[in-house]
This record gives C-alpha cells, sequence and structure tokens, in this order.
C-alpha cells in the first residue's frame, strides 16, 4: 500500500508544479500562459519547462508570463520579453538563425574534415613507403636458414 502511495505522489509531482495561487481566474487567459510556459525552459532544470519545475526561478517566470499577459501582451510579446530578459537558451525550441545552422552543421563539417584528411595522410603515407616490403637477398636467406631449421 505505501509503494502505490509513493509511486502516485512521485508522478503527480510534476502536475503540481503550478501552484494554485499562480492560475489566472480566466481560463483562456491560463491557456495561453500554460501553452506560452510549454515552450520556456527553466533556467535551473535542463530541458524541463517551467510549468513542470518546482525551482524558484521557474515560480518566478510563469508568474512573470502571467503578469504580462494581464497587462495586455500577445503571446509573442510575452515570450520576445523573456527572451529579451534571459536569452535565446530559455526557449525550448530556438528560433532558426545562421548562429544555430552554423553550430548544428560544424560537427558534421568538420568529420567530413578529418576523414579527408585522414585519407589524404594514408594515401600519401602508402604512396612515400612504396614497395619496401620486398626482402633484399640477404634478409631473404637469412628467413630461408630459420625456416629449414
Amino acid at each position: 500500500m505505501l509503494r502505490y502511495l509513493l509511486l502516485v505522489l512521485m508522478l503527480a509531482t510534476p502536475g503540481m508544479a503550478v501552484e494554485p495561487d499562480e492560475i489566472l481566474a480566466d481560463p483562456v487567459m491560463e491557456t495561453r500562459a500554460r501553452d506560452i510556459s510549454k515552450g520556456l525552459r527553466c533556467l535551473v532544470c535542463r530541458n524541463e519547462n517551467i510549468d513542470d519545475s518546482n525551482a524558484e526561478l521557474a515560480r518566478d517566470l510563469r508568474l512573470l508570463v502571467r503578469e504580462r499577459l494581464v497587462a495586455g501582451d500577445t503571446d509573442q510579446e510575452v515570450e520576445d520579453f523573456v527572451v529579451d530578459r534571459y536569452g535565446e537558451y530559455v526557449l525550448l525550441k530556438p528560433v532558426f538563425s545562421l548562429g544555430n545552422a552554423m553550430l548544428w552543421l560544424a560537427g558534421p563539417i568538420l568529420l567530413i574534415i578529418g576523414a579527408w584528411i585522414s585519407l589524404v595522410f594514408i594515401r600519401r603515407k602508402n604512396t612515400v613507403t612504396g614497395d619496401t616490403d620486398a626482402l633484399n637477398p640477404e634478409e631473404q636467406a637469412k628467413l630461408d636458414a630459420l625456416l629449414q631449421d
């Protein structure tokens, strides 16, 4: 019985992150606040939105979102305000930009460059060494003598 109670409490924790005193009286505004909050990252808890986080900073962000909505801001204005204040890192899905594209493309580009350099190095090594694997007559005679014993 105690196991089931603990399991239910553990599963209910993310649902209890938004506290009752934070909820707006207008259900439409509260729905808008929840939609905005789902796209905002908690700066304390990595990769968790502010609605699911129990961190104090996440609570402050939830309250900030609701304050801006009550003040009459649109959803985009609220999101822009939070991004201006905390940076683009606060977005769970960052906006596509040239800087982001460079970050995503840098890994594969460096991998291709590294593979090309390795290939050139291996080919150059093979052409420089040539056919040095063949034994000279003196070494061949020693090898034959060893194999006969």
